[in-house]
């Protein structure tokens, strides 16, 4: 077989040392000041110190290496943070920032080491030398203080040692080979599983043709469409073409990750030969009642690392669609831990179907394929996209209390004196910013309070690892947790955040770093993989989430043609009333019931009504509990409902009954998106109000952040995500296109030019409507769908 036609499998040096040189016990305990080197803070002191090296220093030098097999070729690749050339030989460096007191560190950690013996070899290999020094460079990131260890090799051992880490990798490289060349051949003969649905034929071709195109996708796609598998059956196409080789399916909620598992189901009945893993939560992955990985509290991470590779080959070999059941089958069975064996199992599958965390969090995203250096021909399908806006921003945002530095100065007096100092001179600074905000207040700068931080870190830091065990730890262990956060996401402050300090109604006062555009930072995952398709029932207007997504408004945009017969839905729109702040009182209140009554009572079925607020709901609850001869049943959402409140709540919807039966919940809470109630469970959706967010601190910054940009901060702060909650509300009623139903927009504002330019195109026919005619409405539309149906 000649050369170019090999199949190429690629792997990163740090993956590959990772993967192979780990032995041993799960341990969470340590804070492991010298293996978690810091993110944003890390990249910064490597570039400095590689500025101060002198002329033969060269910074950053990609290095890759081939090895060949009968079939197939490794390509190991990565980027030596250093060499230096000098006529008595080459010195590779590698430098790793961290926040641990370097006098605890007595030699390098084994895997760095290895990573600088890889870039070692790959340049005496290129370079025919006879051998290298590999050097590793620890920098203390507060102190800026620097320890060197520096070992002699030469190519026989640096060859000799490589040669043994590829070999224990080779099986799992054989393994990908034949899985990608049987996985290929099934795409080939792929087909579309059922008859293409109105508009869903031009939806595939256009995720096909901007994954081929390298290009970004936003999609709005009208419920019933079939969005999942219209996006998920071509990109498994162009995987197939060699565009991508792996999908990223990814989602906000729980309920959609049980769609995409559907959606390559039906595409393996119909011959397609991949894997996919479904992602899941710590703590719903976990053994024991609260997640402690450490060999002392679970017998499961004990040894871990030592039996973890041969539960990944068993799964791969017998499982197609690895669900979280399946992982905990199999981690009991290999006495593994599940979420880290779930992990390791995603570096062998095709899909990974995960929440969007474990790609945009700092915190969370999955280092194997997302930290710096490391980039892949990965494919990313954003289900339910305009959930991304609010989920970014917070993220990419970090919180700070003042009284949480009493708290852990109180916590830890007696162990620490250095540590109760620098805790005081923090609080201090908060207490002065304290004494100077009335309200909230937006910052300049908080330069001088970050020195004091960055000091506080380092001395946690060392505190952490000498207390390994002591009462409430878990307390200080999260205020760690929530310092190195603030010291990461200070990092990446620019014109895309704002600072502000805020004296909260229940007494606390906190700083916060508060993203207010989250593009760039999302972009810095994306522009990892190949390509991204957003798609939403609701992403409009689209260039708000072009703005907010992807910061391109030339960025691919498609809206999908809906399949649904309009005749089958009658949207009402309210002249006579409104959810104003200004109107709420008794008499409007009692309008909405009035509409609510005339509306449930009179066709027989079950009804959703979104109301504005919590306050609202209950409101309207005390009027109908008061209400005699109440033609319906009602049942109103609680505040704070658990998993299985939620389900016996969805349960009243499958009840036979005499009469209708109405819901009462909250617009934009839980009830509002991502529940499916098809086939006839629900016939309507009453929505009162416009769905604004409340007037409050951090709305009214984003108003201001969009206003100094010239764009309309009112449309971006409230119009838009109130409209999207409308739209998710109204979206409960048309599943499949055998649902039938009505939508009744209660809000006089609904018929302002400037809503209804926010309108899905399918809204375009409506009724406008008065109290005293709604209820003849209703009665007509229902009776022209049974003469129909007749």
């Amino acid at each position: 077989m000649e050369n170019e036609e090999k199949k190429i499998l690629k792997i990163s040096v740090r993956n590959l040392v990772e993967f192979v040189l780990r032995s041993g016990d799960l341990d969470n305990r340590r804070t492991k000041g010298a293996e978690k080197t810091a993110m944003q803070e890390g990249s910064r002191i490597h570039r400095k110190i590689q500025r101060r090296m002198g002329a033969d220093y060269k910074a950053e030098v990609p290095l890759k290496h081939k090895v060949e097999e009968d079939r197939f070729q490794i390509l190991v690749e990565g980027r030596a943070d250093g060499i230096i050339e000098k006529p008595e030989g080459i010195t590779i460096d590698e430098i790793k920032g961290i926040y641990m007191d370097l006098s605890y560190l007595k030699e390098p950690v084994a895997v760095h080491l290895a990573q600088a013996m890889c870039y070692g070899y790959f340049y005496c290999f290129d370079h025919q030398l006879s051998g290298a020094v590999i050097q590793m460079t620890y920098c203390n990131i507060e102190t800026e203080e620097i320890r060197r260890f520096q070992v002699e090799k030469s190519f026989e051992e640096l060859e000799i040692w490589f040669q043994g880490l590829i070999h224990e990798y080779m099986k799992w490289a054989r393994y990908l080979y034949h899985h990608g060349l049987r996985r290929d051949e099934s795409i080939k003969e792929l087909s579309f599983p059922y008859p293409y649905r109105k508009g869903q034929k031009e939806l595939v071709v256009a995720v096909y043709r901007s994954i081929a195109r390298k290009r970004n996708l936003f999609i709005q796609a009208p419920t019933g469409i079939g969005k999942t598998l219209s996006t998920v059956y071509p990109a498994v196409k162009a995987m197939g073409e060699g565009f991508g080789d792996k999908l990223f399916y990814l989602t906000a909620k729980t309920i959609t990750r049980g769609v995409a598992e559907e959606a390559f189901d039906i595409l393996r009945e119909q011959g397609l030969y991949m894997k996919a893993v479904t992602i899941t939560a710590k703590d719903k992955l976990c053994f024991l009642e609260k997640p402690e990985c450490n060999p002392d509290a679970c017998p499961y991470a004990k040894g871990h690392f030592d039996r973890v590779g041969d539960g990944v080959y068993d799964i791969l070999h017998k499982e197609w669609s690895i669900t979280r059941e399946t992982v905990l089958r199999y981690a009991e069975q290999h006495q593994v831990c599940p979420f880290e064996f779930c992990l390791d199992i995603s570096n062998w599958v095709d899909a990974i179907i995960c929440d969007y965390n474990y790609v945009f969090d700092p915190n969370i995203r999955l280092k194997r394929y997302f930290s710096e250096g490391v980039s892949g021909d990965y494919l990313f399908l954003v289900d339910e996209a305009h959930n991304l806006v609010p989920r970014a921003r917070e993220m990419y945002s970090t919180t700070i209390y003042k009284e949480d530095f009493l708290l852990i100065k109180k916590l830890t007096a007696s162990m620490d004196q250095k540590l109760s100092k620098l805790l005081d001179r923090c609080n201090k600074e908060l207490l002065s910013m304290k004494r100077e905000c009335e309200s909230f207040q937006l910052l300049e700068n908080i330069q001088f309070f970050m020195t004091g931080i960055l000091s506080l870190f380092g001395e946690m830091e060392k505190f952490m690892e000498i207390n390994e065990e002591f009462p409430d730890r878990d307390l200080v262990l999260d205020f760690y947790f929530s310092l190195r956060d603030l010291i990461n996401i200070y990092d990446r402050l620019d014109e895309n955040y704002r600072i502000y300090i805020e004296l909260l109604a229940d007494g606390r006062f906190m700083l916060r770093l508060f993203c207010v555009n989250p593009a760039k930072n999302l972009r810095e995952c994306l522009d990892k993989g190949n390509g991204t398709v957003f798609f939403s029932a609701t992403l409009l207007p689209v260039r708000y989430y072009k703005e907010l997504l992807s910061g391109n408004q030339e960025e691919y945009a498609v809206y999908a043609q809906s399949p649904f017969d309009g005749k089958k839905r009658l949207l009402m729109v309210a002249s006579d009333v409104s959810s104003r702040y200004t109107r709420r009182n008794g008499r409007e209140y009692q309008k909405v019931v009035s509409y609510i009554r005339a509306i449930v009572s009179a066709h027989k079925g079950n009804y959703m009504v979104f109301l504005p607020s919590y306050q609202y709901l209950k409101e309207v609850e005390a009027l109908l509990e008061r209400t005699e001869k109440l033609e319906f049943t009602f049942l109103s959402q609680a505040s704070h409902m658990s998993e299985q409140e939620r389900e016996e709540f969805l349960k009243e919807f499958s009840e036979e009954r005499e009469d209708s039966f109405a819901a009462l919940c909250v617009m934009g809470g839980v009830f509002s998106e991502g529940i499916d109630l098809k086939e006839g469970r629900l016939i309507g959706a009453i929505i009162v109000g416009t769905g604004l967010p409340m007037v409050c601190t951090e709305q009214e910054i984003l108003k201001g952040y969009f206003d100094d940009k010239g764009q309309q901060g009112f449309d971006y702060a409230y119009q838009y995500p109130g409209m999207n909650k409308v739209m998710q509300a109204a979206g409960r009623v048309i599943r499949t296109v055998r649902d039938e139903g009505i939508i009744a927009l209660l809000d006089e504002r609904f018929l302002k030019p400037d809503y209804q330019a926010l309108f899905p195109r399918e809204w375009d026919e409506y009724y406008q409507v008065k109290l005293k005619n709604a209820g003849e409405v209703v009665r007509d539309f229902w009776e022209g769908r049974s003469a129909e149906g007749r």
